[in-house]
């Protein structure tokens, strides 16, 4: 168990480091990040694909909760090593576009 938890968390740095990758590029490009870099490893393109049963698809879900989820994993109030170590150097700006990519993504509700 102890070989597990040491693989999710160098799994979950090298992820954080990906995704500020993704974020700095984004930013120098676009203005936003680009969350397709290192959130698609795990929730698939666009948030809509999780790789399995326990990874929650983003794709459509509320603004407010994205942003609430990702601030409790950055304070270690919500505990999972992977998204920890993801959310870990996110500003709030990041985190508010992050959830605001995921919102209005077609998954979990149809966008109109």
């Amino acid at each position: 168990m102890r070989g597990l938890a040491c693989r999710c968390f160098c799994l979950g740095i090298l992820l954080a480091a990906g995704l500020q990758l993704c974020i700095a590029d984004g930013a120098a490009s676009r203005g936003a990040p680009a969350p397709d870099g290192a959130c698609a490893a795990c929730h698939g393109a666009g948030g809509n694909k999780p790789i399995s049963p326990e990874t929650p698809r983003l794709a459509g879900q509320q603004y407010d909760y994205l942003v609430e989820a990702l601030q409790q994993y950055r304070s270690s109030a919500r505990h999972n090593a992977i998204m920890g170590a993801m959310a870990q150097s996110l500003s709030d700006a990041q985190i508010r576009e992050l959830a605001k990519y995921f919102s209005v993504q077609s998954g979990l509700t149809e966008k109109y």
